[in-house]
């Protein structure tokens, strides 16, 4: 497992100035980011090629899961629904989902209020990982990991033109949402095994949404490098292609070596 992990912090790094986690539980990786009292990244563990599965064996081996603090856990469940905020009930969560896929009877349901709460992300977690969480946090908070991405877009969304097209990529899939005249009108995420994926799936939503090639802007956030995702790829294609970093939201103590260049969204924007 410590192969699989990198390491980022601060020069100045103490375990003990850790009183927050955010845990974020991706397809195929795991990230850590280790906060001080003010909020502030101080440390971040990053295990490629392990999940959720191997949450037991991380809680005992990883330094800050051993850490007994409140801890943010945000689950990129590939299974979410988006319900409008007024039609929402607690306590449905279960209904909401079925429309996506046969749901377990022992799954734990949340929802996330997004957009001043115009939208509920509804998601949920197995019984087997929140047991696991439980066992070793006291003070746990439950996220679908979409929100960071979403919350960013609706934080953007006055800089939006008419048909925009936004994608953020994340191990081998991408989350793609598209906005006309600056309302959400599609959110989804999609498997990628090569940079083709994000073309079909983009040129498919293109189609759906009427709109004009020549008009919708692209743009590509997260793991690009990692496809070897490009500007002047994507203007073979359309004829507005960006790829973007996010504005952040988010504080590194000094010296901090961190991890920009791995592509993870969450490094500069994570919802609050």
């Amino acid at each position: 497992m410590e192969n699989n992990l990198k390491v980022y912090k601060s020069d100045k790094f103490d375990v003990a100035d850790t009183t927050g986690l955010s845990l974020f539980l991706f397809p195929n990786s795991v990230a850590i980011f280790a906060k001080d009292k003010n909020q502030a990244n101080i440390a971040i563990h990053y295990y490629k090629n392990l999940n959720s599965e191997n949450l037991d064996s991380l809680l005992v081996s990883d330094e800050f899961l051993r850490l007994d603090i409140p801890t943010k856990v945000f689950t990129h469940e590939l299974e979410f629904s988006l319900v409008p905020g007024v039609l929402y009930s607690p306590g449905k969560e279960d209904t909401y989902l079925s429309f996506v896929g046969k749901q377990k009877d022992n799954n734990f349901y949340f929802a996330n209020a997004l957009d001043s709460n115009n939208i509920q992300l509804v998601s949920f977690l197995s019984e087997k990982t929140k047991k696991s969480l439980e066992s070793r946090f006291s003070d746990l908070s439950y996220f679908h990991g979409a929100t960071s991405f979403l919350s960013y877009l609706f934080k953007e969304r006055f800089n939006l033109i008419g048909q925009e097209i936004l994608v953020c990529v994340l191990d081998h899939y991408f989350y793609a949402a598209a906005f006309t005249d600056q309302e959400l009108t599609v959110f989804n995420i999609f498997e990628i095994q090569s940079k083709e994926d994000i073309l079909k799936y983009v040129s498919i939503l293109i189609a759906q949404l009427n709109y004009d090639k020549n008009h919708v802007r692209i743009s590509v956030f997260g793991a690009s490098s990692q496809h070897e995702i490009t500007e002047d790829w994507g203007m073979a294609y359309f004829h507005h292609f960006r790829v973007k970093t996010p504005h952040s939201n988010q504080n590194y103590s000094h010296g901090f070596k961190h991890l920009k260049s791995g592509g993870l969204f969450e490094t500069y924007w994570q919802f609050d």
